[in-house]
């Protein structure tokens, strides 16, 4: 019995064991590895670029998107909006402030993927040398566009902005907590990646595509993580992107609770779903095929969300304790308590770095009730009922966190 229980603790181990260390090297690179970041050439010439906004019932944060853009743009450039399964005034709204419109009617396919191909589509032959994609609830810092557009040209590679979202003015701590977390994941690691001279995942806005690299995937999928996804694509078409921190996209996370809650879990959901499908089994493709790229990349979304991976690496040292207990080798338990420490060095390395305005040291206790509420989102991520839903992100004078008894809004 032992011994079957040593196996099975191992087969559990060793992958969440490795998924630390990956995450541990990405978060150490950013910190202790300081890349020599070429500045852009000043007499390169931009090439033609056409920005997609993908928009479901967006008209009333869709403006200072658009604002954003055209303040950007050069003469040539497009700005195409797909108002997609839309029953608000998307479209006009985005019509009157100048720029061109398509709408999308198919309630049998949901999702921004269906979005973006069907704005390609309507583009036919007239796709310019770089394509822009930027969800219409965020904001675009001065240049972005610029340094996007001009990476893309000078690499001939697909190009993730910096993506950072933000907890709402006056939001409860679960928001602050939850943007620490995306710190860690679109700024610390693919920074750690490409300190290591690595490709980073896309992000889903804020992402630049060369003509030819947009064109060698398929873009009309349903998958929830469609950024994820489509990354792993890319890399596979042998078009793996690149990080570029100069060029800032940022948006707020939902105002309300339930808003947060939903959104959270739609992410983690599409997380877990490409690890599955997709991640693993890249693996051996991308060794079979000698595609480094896709390896990176599949090892990178193979890490779980992070709260899970704690969780896992917890649950896995209490059966490495229960092997010691039953007179079994201290292997597992050794392993087990490598991974929880490189796991805490990351997090209060990532603190140490992207995190201490957000959370001081006083207020890391209470990241215990944050943890717990993550057991029904994992519980949930197995039901069959998964699909792609817009977030709501409330009205703009809704109090934040509505629920005197939920303290933590994901």
């Amino acid at each position: 019995m032992t011994s079957s229980f040593l196996v099975l603790i191992l087969v559990l181990e060793v992958p969440v064991a490795f998924a630390t260390l990956v995450f541990f090297i990405e978060v150490a690179a950013a910190i202790w590895i300081r890349p020599t970041n070429r500045p852009l050439r000043s007499d390169t010439q931009r090439p033609s670029i056409i920005v997609l906004v993908p928009a479901h019932n967006e008209s009333s944060g869709l403006l200072p998107t658009l604002d954003d853009i055209f303040a950007q743009l050069y003469d040539g450039d497009r700005l195409l909006v797909v108002a997609d399964n839309c029953n608000d005034d998307t479209a006009d709204i985005a019509k009157a402030a100048g720029a061109e419109v398509v709408e999308r009617d198919d309630f049998a396919k949901i999702g921004k993927g269906y979005a973006l191909a069907f704005g390609l589509r309507h583009l036919e032959n007239n796709i310019s040398d770089v394509v822009l994609v930027v969800d219409a609830d965020c904001r675009l810092e001065e240049g972005a566009i610029h340094a996007l557009a001009l990476t893309c040209r000078s690499t001939g590679r697909p190009v993730q902005a910096l993506y950072l979202m933000t907890a709402p003015e006056g939001a409860m701590f679960g928001f602050r907590v939850a943007e620490f977390a995306w710190r860690i994941k679109n700024d610390l690691r693919p920074r750690g990646l490409a300190a290591l001279g690595l490709p980073c995942q896309l992000m889903g806005s804020g992402m630049a595509f060369p003509r030819d690299a947009i064109e060698a995937i398929d873009l009309a999928t349903d998958d929830l993580a469609e950024d994820l996804a489509l990354g792993l694509q890319l890399a596979f078409a042998k078009h793996p992107p690149l990080f570029c921190p100069a060029a800032v996209v940022t948006s707020e996370f939902p105002a309300t609770r339930e808003a947060a809650a939903a959104q959270r879990q739609r992410w983690e959901h599409g997380h877990l779903s490409v690890i599955v499908k997709k991640s693993i089994p890249n693996l051996w493709t991308a060794f079979r095929s000698r595609n480094w790229d896709l390896f990176v990349l599949s090892l990178d979304a193979a890490v779980p969300p992070l709260v899970l991976l704690g969780l896992l690496i917890v649950a896995t040292l209490v059966l490495g304790v229960l092997e010691v207990l039953l007179g079994g080798p201290v292997t597992p338990l050794i392993l087990g308590s490598a991974a929880l420490i490189l796991f805490g060095s990351s997090i209060l390395l990532a603190w140490r770095e992207r995190g201490r305005d957000l959370l001081p040291p006083a207020a890391l206790a209470s990241m215990i009730p944050y943890i717990g509420s993550k057991f029904g989102v994992y519980a949930r991520a197995f039901s069959s009922d998964k699909k792609w839903v817009r977030t709501d992100r409330g009205k703009p004078n809704q109090k934040i966190g509505s629920s005197k008894s939920d303290t933590n809004p994901f």
